[in-house]
């Protein structure tokens, strides 16, 4: 069976091919900085790699580029789109509608756009996928995979708000939690390496750092805690994502400074996190002015850190114990800078981190703490997209 995984971020598109139920990937690659003039394309098989810098403005013509070279006379890995059994497709939220992968008709569709509000950066991504999906793939079987489905796990406690109980039970506010497909990814491999190294693995917490962040406390395998809630905004500091800020800040800036609702929602979501501190999003390009002097990039740094050590406090107090932490996703995976300052004065908890380790690059699951410590910090490639094939394998299947 050859499935499409389609992962659409908010910023970013990342597409594997894969054979299942072998799990071999025929094809993979992605596009970062979407909407920006200097977006990276990049597609890879077994024999061709093709790298470009250029301008893809949104994630249809995204999704079509990726398309167009799978088809490719000369370096595509497909003859007709017929070829294609099924594509999995990455939904951020769900709501109370989702608590499970489900095949794609057009009520699916309806309800992941009525969620659009509560994830405005991605659901509306998700939908084009889907739709452009639909045309390009026209017989294969389109599968929505949430995001919010690994945190139904959580109890009451941690995913009910403190408002009316009315508004949970008729109007379904409450705390769903996001990235669940990574997080269940990488906690699983954890839970496997730490087996196979005879290490105590109840007590885990996932860090997801991206353009997107988030953090979750995963205790006997389930998720129990996570940063985000109702929609996949608040908690740490994110590319353009404020994270946790006071809710008085929202009617100040509506009732005194005459912002309309529409206008905060844009500026929390899309013009604060990284970006409003420093004037980019990109945490490659603040880490560099960071080196230069620039002090609002150091500082932000500096606040996105803090941020992070807060969550893994109370998580190991929610946890009772901490048998490991795990740095994941573009910035977790690649930033050795940002682990070891979110490492370094946290020796309470039995954090201590191993620079030369912290500092090599690999694709594998690492260590980078000494050779003997009581929490082991472990660096895991996500991969969303084989977490996503194999439960669209298993749903077609059954």
């Amino acid at each position: 069976m050859k499935v499409v995984i389609i992962n659409s971020g908010s910023s970013s598109i990342k597409y594997q091919l894969i054979e299942m139920p072998a799990k071999e990937v025929i094809c993979t690659g992605m596009i970062d900085r979407i909407g920006l003039e200097s977006s990276n394309f990049t597609y890879q098989t077994n024999t061709n790699c093709v790298e470009e810098t250029l301008a893809i403005p949104n994630h249809k013509i995204g999704l079509e580029k990726i398309a167009k070279l799978l088809m490719d006379e000369t370096i595509g890995v497909l003859k007709s789109t017929q070829e294609i059994d099924a594509v999995g497709h990455r939904v951020v939220h769900g709501g109370a509608s989702f608590s499970d992968t489900v095949l794609i008709n057009g009520e699916v569709k309806d309800k992941i756009k009525q969620l659009f509000e509560l994830a405005p950066l991605h659901n509306p991504a998700n939908l084009e996928g889907i739709i452009v999906a639909e045309e390009i793939f026209a017989t294969a079987k389109q599968v929505a995979v949430f995001d919010t489905a690994f945190h139904q796990t959580m109890p009451a406690v941690a995913y009910k708000y403190a408002i009316p109980n009315k508004l949970m039970l008729e109007n379904k506010i409450r705390a769903y939690g996001f990235h669940g497909t990574s997080h269940k990814y990488v906690s699983e491999k954890a839970i496997e390496y730490l087996k196979s190294e005879n290490a105590p693995f109840q007590n885990i917490i996932t860090i997801h750092l991206g353009n997107g962040c988030s953090i979750t406390a995963v205790k006997d395998g389930k998720s129990v805690e996570h940063s985000m809630g109702f929609g996949p905004s608040n908690g740490l500091i994110m590319g353009t994502r404020a994270g946790d800020i006071d809710q008085s800040v929202i009617f100040y800036l509506v009732n005194t400074l005459g912002y309309t609702l529409e206008e905060v929602n844009t500026l929390l979501n899309k013009q604060s996190g990284m970006l409003g501190l420093t004037g980019f999003s990109d945490l490659r390009d603040i880490q560099e002015q960071a080196a230069n002097g620039n002090t609002d990039c150091q500082l932000a740094l500096d606040m996105n850190v803090y941020r992070i050590k807060k969550y893994i406090g109370s998580y190991t107090s929610v946890l009772n114990g901490l048998d490991a932490i795990v740095f994941t996703a573009g910035i977790g995976e690649n930033s050795a800078y940002i682990r070891k300052q979110v490492c370094t004065g946290m020796d309470y908890f039995g954090i201590e981190i191993d620079e030369s380790k912290n500092d090599i690059r690999s694709k594998e699951i690492r260590e980078i703490n000494p050779e003997v410590c009581k929490t082991k910090i472990l660096v895991i490639p996500t991969n969303e997209e084989v977490e996503i094939a194999n439960q669209v394998y298993e749903l077609i299947l059954n």
